[in-house]
């Protein structure tokens, strides 16, 4: 099965979702960019890197933090999330062109995704991603909602035999199996 990897320009997706930025602190707007990505990853399947730049502040050193799903990088001093992302793309392109890898870059900087589909990766516009998102969002609620609404526990998958064993021990009642 082909790996998928998805790289995100944090920023450049934050500032195409409507009304995140609106009023609230940019690190809970990160946050927030954080744990939809880490859903969506799961749901799809695809392992994504969100990048934020950091080239305007006065951080030394870049950070990397994994969490399942997700890996999340703050550039350092001096360094873009573009630069970091085209860097990404460059050590991956051979497994994307040769079939192994579905390497994608959200972003919405025309630039930048001349530059990346030069390199093996496919674009997706910031607004493209935040609508696979919704969507992932939606059909992730749907499928809980009728597992919910099946009650499918445990319990209702055992044969009736074992649950009825089961029952007695839980009374504190011999079994069968205990009487051997």
């Amino acid at each position: 099965m082909k790996r998928r990897l998805l790289l995100v320009d944090g920023y450049n997706v934050l500032n195409a979702w409507k009304g995140m930025l609106a009023g609230r602190p940019l690190s809970d707007a990160r946050d927030a960019l954080v744990a939809r990505l880490h859903d969506y990853a799961g749901a799809s399947g695809q392992k994504v890197i969100v990048v934020f730049d950091a080239w305007q502040s006065e951080r030394q050193q870049r950070t990397v933090e994994e969490n399942g799903w997700i890996t999340v990088v703050y550039t350092q001093k001096g360094e873009t999330a573009d630069h970091y992302i085209e860097r990404v793309c460059d050590n991956l392109a051979e497994e994307a062109r040769a079939g192994r890898l579905r390497l994608r870059v959200a972003t919405s900087d025309g630039l930048e995704q001349t530059i990346v589909l030069g390199r093996g990766a496919e674009r997706v516009s910031a607004r493209e991603l935040l609508y696979e998102m919704e969507r992932e969002k939606g059909a992730m609620g749907a499928h809980s909602g009728a597992q919910a609404r099946a009650k499918n526990t445990l319990m209702e998958r055992l044969p009736e035999n074992v649950r009825q064993s089961l029952e007695r021990m839980r009374r504190g009642e011999q079994t069968e199996e205990s009487k051997q």
